[in-house]
């Protein structure tokens, strides 16, 4: 486990903070991928709703 030294000589084991890194822009295909996986989750998510209205009326 890393340790650090304060002034003092006193050891704190702090976490260590990750290397900081610049995210890249999605490219084309990974845009069309979003956008396929969006429309796919809004129909799986329509398709739920639909099915717990038809269940609850159907008596």
């Amino acid at each position: 486990m890393p340790y650090t030294n304060e002034e003092g000589g006193l050891l704190n084991n702090f976490a260590r903070e990750p290397k900081v890194y610049e995210a890249e822009p999605p490219n084309a295909k990974q845009r069309r991928n979003y956008i396929f996986l969006g429309i796919a989750a809004a129909l799986l998510v329509s398709g739920v709703i639909f099915v717990a209205f038809a269940v609850s009326n159907a008596s």
